[in-house]
């Protein structure tokens, strides 16, 4: 927006302001500040044998509120610790009593004072020196605060369309302390796995985002051209077969916390581009891993919570109330939908599982539309995965299932694979990885059937691979975990938005 005849009359006024900053020869927009404390620094500095006579301090911050009471002013100074009020007193600035005339809510100020205790009994810096660092053109939509007799502060207007927060995150954080403390959350997440697997002598690698054969998941990929090379490339769906080559080339723990993009729909718990860790660890199966993700879950709700009992709402805001304590309950695939009153998927004809499917309510369509694997994943999804709310794991599913997997070593129809799941998620996928070559290659040659047959998912014949397999690959385990799935559980948002900084929408017109 450039136009001043587009602008509505605030926006115009803080612009006549910066003219008349840039008039006085005042910088609008600072070039840094040098700050001695933190806002909530600050405020832990004061003590009340003090008195008047608090340490002098200097804070940076955004002025989160502005109150005019004629030869005083007060405002409220936000940064990344938390606010403090600000004290502007006329005759103590003298000539700069012009810059706070000219300053709004939203600027970016630096300010230099001494500390005290108001008589509301709020710690409180008196200004001596004010330093504009940047003039905000325009409003945050903050809303209107109000605090109920209990002390409850409620918060009425301002921002709250969902999408116009996921599209102006960066004003969705400015306006809202709880969002910014999910991202911090996530950090926390982020930093206890890496901590985590470090010390079990795993070692972190980066793997290619470009590849010209994708694979290791069943999903469709996003294309783009490499100019230089004249040659089609995707980005990658998955980071596993690139792992699994570096278990061939003897490095036997690796991991990768990285994106992966699957040009999928968009709902409450699918992202087109998407963090996933996964690690391989060499001569372990999947018990092994099993064990490993089930530590480290529990350990990281420990660290954040300081427990294993959590409060968490399901799909319809309901509340759960969770519990991580180990070892969490194993199901068998076949055995956990037959029990909950679905076919045997190993035994039951397609006819018999679309049926199956009908009386669960599936809608007609989507049960003629799939056949083979997807249809026992369909089963799978209207008759178990609903009562998976506790964390669990499911264990031993059909080899249509798992292309990547080796098969189970008491029942050659079933492959070694768990998932494990939380109220109705999943939040990770791990093998004993199949790491016979001719094995692999007829798995892949039966996916190329399928995607023949018209599965755009299916997996392609990825020659490469084979070969590193026939060099040799050790018995590994390895494991995938959808890091943005287990921080909306952490976090308890209801959508993966809310745990993505910048999700994917559609252009503004």
């Amino acid at each position: 927006m450039t136009d001043t005849t587009e602008r509505n009359y605030v926006e115009q006024a803080r612009r006549d302001k910066r003219a008349a900053l840039e008039a006085q020869g005042v910088r609008p927009f600072a070039y840094g500040y040098d700050r001695s404390h933190t806002a909530a620094e600050s405020a832990g500095a004061y003590r009340d044998e003090m008195g008047e006579a608090g340490p002098e301090v200097r804070v940076a911050g955004r002025l989160a509120t502005f109150r005019d009471q004629g030869k005083t002013r007060f405002a409220h100074l936000e940064d990344a610790s938390g606010r403090i009020q600000l004290y502007f007193r006329r005759d103590a600035l003298g000539r700069q009593w012009e810059l706070v005339e000219l300053l709004d809510a939203d600027d970016h100020v630096g300010v230099r004072g001494t500390l005290f205790r108001t008589r509301s009994g709020e710690v409180t810096i008196r200004v001596s020196e004010l330093t504009l660092l940047a003039k905000a053109l325009r409003p945050l939509p903050r809303g209107k605060r109000q605090v109920a007799d209990d002390g409850a502060e409620q918060v009425f207007g301002g921002l709250q369309d969902p999408e116009l927060r996921y599209r102006q995150r960066y004003a969705d954080l400015a306006v809202h302390p709880e969002v910014r403390a999910v991202f911090q959350l996530r950090a926390r997440v982020v930093r206890f796995i890496r901590r985590f697997l470090d010390e079990r002598g795993f070692l972190e690698v980066e793997t290619p985002v470009l590849q010209s054969l994708y694979g290791g998941a069943s999903a469709r990929p996003f294309h783009t051209h490499h100019n230089a090379l004249d040659i089609p490339l995707f980005l990658r769906i998955a980071d596993e077969l690139y792992l699994k080559r570096l278990l061939v080339g003897g490095m036997e723990r690796v991991y990768e916390i990285g994106h992966d993009f699957r040009n999928e729909g968009i709902d409450r718990t699918h992202n087109p581009e998407f963090t996933m860790l996964e690690w391989y660890m060499a001569y372990a199966d999947y018990h092994a891993v099993a064990a490993m993700i089930e530590e480290l879950l529990v350990g990281l709700v420990r660290e954040l919570f300081g427990g294993t009992q959590l409060v968490r709402h399901d799909e319809r805001g309901r509340p759960v109330a969770l519990d991580f304590t180990p070892p969490f309950p194993r199901l068998r695939f076949v055995e956990g939908i037959r029990d909950h009153g679905g076919p045997d998927v190993l035994s039951a004809t397609d006819d018999e599982m679309r049926a199956a499917l009908r009386r669960a309510g599936v809608p007609g369509d989507v049960a003629a539309s799939c056949g083979g694997g997807k249809l026992i994943d369909e089963v799978f999804k209207a008759y178990l995965e609903p009562h998976l709310v506790q964390p669990t794991f499911v264990l031993d599913y059909p080899k249509a299932l798992s292309p990547l997997a080796k098969a189970h070593r008491d029942d050659p129809r079933l492959t070694e694979r768990f998932e494990l799941f939380v109220l109705g998620r999943e939040l990770a996928n791990a093998f004993s990885e199949l790491n016979d070559p001719d094995d692999q290659r007829a798995r892949f040659e039966d996916q190329v059937r399928q995607r023949a047959a018209g599965d755009e998912e299916a997996q392609h014949y990825d020659a490469d691979y084979i070969r590193a397999l026939e060099y040799g690959m050790p018995p590994a385990g390895g494991i995938g975990v959808g890091i943005d799935r287990l921080v909306m559980l952490l976090a308890d948002q209801p959508s993966i938005r809310d745990v993505i900084l910048f999700p994917a929408m559609r252009p503004e017109s």
